[in-house]
This record gives structure tokens, sequence and C-alpha cells, in this order.
């Protein structure tokens, strides 16, 4: 604790006083101006709450949509790495077609804003696959079963398991493209020289790109691949607004539900900070260069 002191300059401190001094004002503000009355002892009921009946402890309405935003973002994020991964390669085709086809994909959904391109995959795809596949009668089914608690555990809700998938689709779809560009850019910065020496000893277009240009390029881009993650998910609380109830979701339920505005809305910022935070440091430990 005294390094860290001895390494602050007199302009940190002053710097960190004017942001305590800001945050203190804004709170005398809203609680004289606004006349707003802080009710954060009945916060933590809204994450954890013991039942009197089954006397244990249960996951309440912010934590249940903590689990939501995990789970999306898991998932979204491993399908938004396969096909980013694809699109990726498609726009180092040699094939013209092959190469428009993936760069039209990313332009369009790189140059549109999210909450549109959101609403598009909803109403065009997701809603069509889901019951194209029949995914709602299926979950329903599962939900009714006694041991259904392996699904239950991964999928959370199984009678609101359609719109996961849906928000899990929307949300991949959209990252990937952004997983495209880091793929694309990673693949294109090995030197072309590799290629043709992979070639020059007769590995096919799958063998160099599998053997050769892949392993090193994802060395490459794994700060920016990690950084896209975190991206993903502050992002996933668009979804909220096709009715997948993660943590922005179940916020906005809370507030109209009890009118703590702040309390509620400061609690799912900081549960973002610490997620995100915590990434970031994880992702900084596993980079190369500061192994």
């Amino acid at each position: 604790m005294q390094k860290i002191l001895k390494k602050l300059h007199w302009l940190d401190f002053f710097v960190l006083g004017c942001v305590i001094a800001f945050f203190w004002y804004v709170i005398v503000q809203m609680s004289g101006n606004l006349n707003y009355s802080w009710r954060w002892e009945k916060i933590p009921n809204y994450i954890f709450k013991y039942h009197t009946g089954r006397e244990e402890w249960f996951a309440n309405v912010l934590l249940q949509g903590l689990f939501i935003t995990v789970r999306v973002s898991i998932y979204a994020s491993v399908l938004a790495l396969f096909l980013g991964v694809i699109l990726g390669i498609a726009r180092c085709s040699d094939n013209l077609v092959i190469r428009m086809l993936a760069r039209t994909y990313l332009e369009i959904l790189r140059n549109i804003p999210p909450l549109v391109v959101i609403f598009i995959f909803y109403f065009f795809l997701a809603e069509q696959l889901i019951q194209a596949f029949s995914v709602e009668d299926w979950s329903y089914k599962v939900a009714k079963m006694e041991n259904n608690h392996f699904w239950e555990f991964f999928c959370g809700d199984m009678r609101r398991f359609p719109s996961l998938v849906s928000g899990v689709i929307v949300l991949a779809l959209f990252e990937s493209a952004f997983v495209g560009e880091i793929v694309r850019a990673g693949i294109q910065s090995i030197d072309r020289g590799q290629r043709e020496a992979a070639k020059s000893i007769g590995m096919t277009n799958f063998q160099e790109m599998r053997y050769i240009i892949l392993p090193q390029a994802m060395r490459k881009i794994m700060p920016p691949m990690a950084n896209q993650f975190i991206t993903l998910i502050k992002d996933s609380s668009i979804i909220s607004l096709i009715s997948v109830q993660e943590l922005t979701y179940k916020t906005a339920e809370l507030v109209s539900s009890t009118h703590m505005i702040f309390e509620a809305w400061l609690t799912t910022a900081m549960f973002y900070f610490v997620i995100c935070f915590g990434l970031s440091l994880l992702f900084s430990k596993l980079e190369p260069n500061k192994a």
C-alpha cells in the first residue's frame, strides 16, 4: 500500500478529490432537488431472498437476470466465434463470389445500428427458426418433466427457452461480423511467404489454413477477440428489447414495480462492471506477451 501511495502524484489526489466531489454533489442534488429517498437496504433482497416456506435462500430478480446474461453471453460468443472464423476465412478466399458475399454481410452489419439489426434478425430469422424446428413445443415438454435439472442448469427456465435461443442467435449473428473482421485481419497479417511455402510442399488450401495460417493468426487475434467478448457481454443488454429476460430486462421490471430507479440501475451497472473488468484482468494475464 505504501509503495502505491509513493507512486501517486499530487495531481492524482486532486483528480480523485474532484471525482469524489462530483459524485457527492450529484447525490446531494438528487436528495434535495429531486426529493429522492434512497432505499439501498432493500436491494440485497432483490439479489438473494430467503423463502420462509422452503426455509432456503434463492436467487431473486437481479441475480436471475445476471445468470441469463452470463448464459446468453457464453453461448452467443461460441456461436459468434464459429461464424466469425468462417466469415474471416471467406473474406480471404481466392473465390471472388465467396469473398464479396462475406464482405457484404460484414459491411452491412458493421454499418447499421445494433438495435435495427437485432430487430431484423429477431423478426425475420430467429422467430422463423424457432417455429421451423418446433423449439417452443419441445421446451414446454422438457419444462413439464420431473428430472430436468440438467436443462435448467444450462438453460434456466425451460418455458422461456425460445426467448433464450432468439437472444443467442441475434446476438451471435450481429457480433460475428466484428469477429469476422478480427479473424480476417489476423489471417492477412501472416507473411505470404509461408503460404507459398505450404503450397510448394503440396499442401491443399485447407491444410495450409488448418496447420499454418490459423494457429499463428489465432495467437495474434487473441487480445482483440477478448475485447470483443467483453463488448458482447455489454451488447447483450440490447436483447432485452426482444423480451429476453436478462439483467437489463429484469432491472427495468424492478424499477417499474418498486420505483428504486437509481439503486437498481447502479446495482446493475456494478454487476456489468465486475464481470467485464474481471474478464479484462483475466485476459490481460493470458496474453502471450504477458505470460
